[in-house]
């Protein structure tokens, strides 16, 4: 594969993101791509993506941060597809969400005032 095929496979399946190929440290098997979201000159959302073929065949580690240039990696999913990578780094963010979003129902739930019968 060559630097250009990673890329149009890259923009198939996240085209909403801006991609770079680097060049990788062995750069006949490695491939590493960064793909920014960004809104006027703010960064919204950055990827990271390395595909790596071996003697065990093609693999690819996906990796996102949020808000910012200097913004920390969230998390990290691996998969023999770039689609499966991906869609296993959405599904954990989609699982935190949930998780985050029920703590918060119960705070609101908890907040609300229980009216007491009179005497």
């Amino acid at each position: 594969m060559k630097r250009s095929e990673f890329r149009v496979e890259l923009m198939k399946v996240m085209p909403g993101y801006s991609w770079t190929v680097h060049k990788g440290k062995d750069s006949d098997t490695v491939f590493i791509a960064t793909g920014i979201q960004s809104s006027g000159s703010n960064r919204l959302s950055t990827l990271h993506v390395e595909r790596r073929e071996d003697d065990r065949g093609i693999s690819y580690q996906a990796k996102s941060a949020g808000y910012g240039t200097r913004a920390p990696w969230l998390h990290t999913a691996s998969d023999a597809t770039l689609a499966r990578a991906l869609r296993s780094l959405q599904e954990h963010y989609e699982r935190i969400a949930r998780q985050y979003n029920a703590h918060a129902i119960d705070l609101q739930t908890g907040r609300k005032t229980v009216s007491v019968p009179a005497a």
